[in-house]
């Protein structure tokens, strides 16, 4: 499976149409950071008739989406149904379908690597996934996860964009998997935030009792730019509580 940065999300790194700043507080990322940040928005290409699914996008014109504003690519309904299950699943993940202007991207953040963020970065710089594409992850959720775990098995990666699903299809099964993804890949901090955002979407209360959530998603202040500092503390109590909330599913 290949692993890669998608251009769009590489375009993000650039370009930042509101402010033209590419720091936060005034101080410019390290190369570390900036490395760290490129980790972040790597996305997962699932195998499943891959280079097929390329050369279909790749056909793909872009056209008007609603005049004046936006734009989307989208497979025509025959070529989308003459997709298996496991082809259409490798599309909607390598291929956001609707388009809206953004000014409003995260840029470089210092430090990045001694965070954990409240929320992931976007996967796709101004695309996202369509109404289609959502009812897709949703009406398949069970087939998505086990395509999931086998791709990440595989490759040894949770990409952004598999992310961005087990937190929108609220994927609490995948808690045992990624917590052991985890302590075997250190690094991937964001990992911890998905595992923040499945117990806040659950509305677990031991989460939100918490002073993590209170500063994270219920502070007034709290936005996309909060964070938890990483350090051995927090990401203890991160882990412990996503397994307790988890037990408590499975008794």
């Amino acid at each position: 499976m290949k692993i890669g940065i998608p251009f769009l999300a590489l375009t993000m790194l650039s370009a930042y149409c509101a402010t033209g700043q590419d720091t936060l507080g005034g101080k410019s990322p390290s190369k570390e950071s900036h490395d760290y940040d490129l980790y972040r928005l790597q996305s997962s290409y699932p195998p499943y008739g891959l280079q097929k699914v390329q050369e279909m996008v790749r056909n793909l014109k872009l056209h008007d989406d609603t005049v004046g504003f936006g734009a989307k690519r989208t497979l025509s309904q025959k070529a989308y149904l003459s997709l298996s299950l496991r082809e259409k699943f490798t599309y909607h993940m390598i291929f956001p379908e609707s388009y809206s202007q953004n000014c409003s991207m995260m840029p470089p953040i210092p430090d990045e690597q001694d965070k954990i963020f409240a929320e992931l970065p976007e996967a796709f710089g101004e695309y996202n996934w369509s109404d289609r594409q959502t009812k897709f992850f949703l009406a398949n959720r069970d087939s998505v996860i086990q395509l999931m775990r086998e791709c990440i098995a595989k490759d040894k990666q949770v990409g952004l964009n598999f992310k961005h699903v087990i937190v929108d299809i609220s994927a609490r099964e995948m808690i045992p998997l990624l917590i052991s993804f985890y302590n075997g890949h250190k690094r991937d901090h964001d990992l911890l935030t998905v595992l923040m955002l499945l117990m806040s979407e659950s509305e677990y209360d031991q989460f939100l009792l918490s002073a993590s959530y209170k500063k994270l998603y219920a502070d007034p202040d709290a936005s996309y730019k909060s964070f938890l500092i990483f350090n051995t503390a927090n990401e203890a109590l991160i882990l412990k509580r996503a397994t307790d909330f988890y037990n408590g599913l499975h008794p």
